[in-house]
């Protein structure tokens, strides 16, 4: 029996196997950044996964980067998604929200009138987004944020993470990889700060370390995770010394009670990044590493990880829990839709019918 099938306890959240949800972009939120009944579908449709972890969801208007992304920071998003965390235990499942600020990988017209692409530096993202007319532009040039703002932004998280516990989630995910804001704090190449936020890697970790214990104290340390990618190059990343900036960053989260870390484990090849991370970080670790069944059952065997995230697979494949279970083979999604439209593509994947 394949240890991705024992149940497993991450911090305050306990799971009934090992196969975790990833979070994944698709685009399909209302004018409003509320999700829409088909979301709610979506997710019960997977609720077998051991944990679900949602698409990124924004915790202010200034979090906004992509179009057609939801949010969490309006009556009205909240309520939205309180009908998809129904959703989820209504068929047994486990979900918690991942919180994504892009901060400067963000495009000005995908944002509210009132909003404004932030960073901790006024350097542009050179990764081209589509804006919401599904042409890709230049990333807007941010705004550096001021010192006295930072504390403003940690509490956005802090609010957004109550948010997401009165729609009924598990927890939250601080999305803290792919070159979005708390990245974007953790790198060389996007902080050039000189104050309090920035040069020592101290005070490069600092907002995020800020940010993780305003959520934990807000709604428990055992309902926080964190997903990072030490060393990526995504969205024009950079950092002159990641293992070192990760070494900080997880010893400073290390034996604080939250509830595990997320790794997407694609290193360049000078760095084992689950190695860094199982050296400064004592709690458990979800690993993703475009993992097939049996891979992703060997790190777990291995002591390695404590469970495993599975992206693309459960797009095409709601039921991927019991093919793996079962051996069946896995269905292919279909590119054209992963991202914007309507049912197609999303909640119209058939489970698997032996023959």
């Amino acid at each position: 029996m394949s240890r991705l099938f024992e149940p497993v306890a991450l911090g305050d959240l306990h799971l009934a196997n090992r196969v975790v949800m990833a979070p994944m972009t698709r685009s399909r939120a209302g004018s409003r950044g509320q999700p829409l009944p088909m979301t709610a579908r979506y997710y019960a449709q997977r609720a077998a996964a051991g944990l679900i972890v949602t698409e990124g969801v924004f915790p202010s208007p200034d979090g906004q980067g992509y179009p057609a992304t939801p949010g969490v920071c309006t009556d009205e998003q909240v309520a939205a998604w309180r009908e998809v965390a129904d959703a989820v235990h209504a068929a047994g499942g486990r979900i918690v929200m991942q919180l994504m600020h892009c901060g400067r990988a963000a495009l000005r017209e995908n944002q509210a009138a009132d909003a404004e692409v932030i960073a901790p530096s006024a350097i542009a993202c050179r990764t081209p987004l589509y804006g919401p007319n599904g042409v890709q532009r230049p990333c807007s040039v941010p705004r550096a944020l001021r010192t006295e703002e930072i504390a403003r932004v940690v509490q956005e998280y802090r609010d957004a993470a109550l948010n997401a516990v009165a729609a009924g989630m598990d927890g939250v995910e601080l999305h803290a990889a792919s070159g979005y804001l708390p990245m974007q704090f953790l790198s060389t190449n996007t902080n050039l700060r000189e104050d309090a936020y920035g040069g020592s890697r101290e005070n490069r970790c600092r907002f995020v370390w800020e940010v993780m214990q305003a959520m934990g104290e807000a709604i428990g340390h055992g309902r926080v995770g964190i997903r990072i990618n030490p060393g990526s190059d995504y969205n024009d990343m950079a950092d002159e010394a990641p293992a070192a900036t990760y070494a900080t960053l997880l010893q400073g989260l290390s034996g604080r009670g939250f509830a595990y870390v997320h790794l997407i484990h694609r290193p360049p090849a000078a760095l084992d990044t689950l190695m860094l991370t199982r050296a400064y970080w004592s709690g458990p670790v979800i690993v993703n590493d475009e993992l097939d069944a049996a891979r992703a059952d060997a790190f777990i065997t291995a002591g390695k990880a404590e469970a495993a995230s599975f992206g693309r697979p459960f797009i095409a494949n709601p039921d991927l829990v019991a093919r793996f279970a079962s051996g069946a083979p896995l269905a292919s999604p279909d590119r054209a839709t992963l991202y914007g439209g309507g049912e197609r593509g999303y909640t119209d994947y058939s489970e698997f019918e032996a023959p």
